[in-house]
């Protein structure tokens, strides 16, 4: 007599490795990468409440808006960038902005 195999179970849906971050992920690591020379997952916090600049040129270029950089903590700084980040991929949102008083 022949012997069959019994036909096998529908396994489970795999996670798709391209599939967005869920939420849970996106609350920890959205906004920031790894640190490529530290390999720190974590972002720094920046304590600093102001930036220099290479020249004058460049402090005019950032004063100006055409160029992205850190000017001074009020304004921005490298903390607050990832936390703008995260809260707009958590909300599903393009930009986020920060603020206190």
């Amino acid at each position: 007599a022949e012997h069959s195999e019994p036909a096998a179970k529908p396994s489970a849906p795999s996670k798709d490795d391209s599939a967005e971050p869920e939420f849970e992920t996106l609350q920890l690591h959205a906004g920031q990468v790894p640190d490529p020379t530290t390999k720190s997952r974590a972002p720094p916090i920046y304590a600093s409440t102001s930036f220099v600049f290479d020249n004058d040129e460049h402090a005019a270029r950032l004063f100006g808006l055409k160029e992205f950089g850190n000017i001074y903590t009020r304004i921005m700084n490298p903390t607050t960038d990832v936390f703008e980040k995260r809260v707009a991929a958590l909300e599903g949102g393009v930009g986020a902005l920060a603020t206190s008083s």
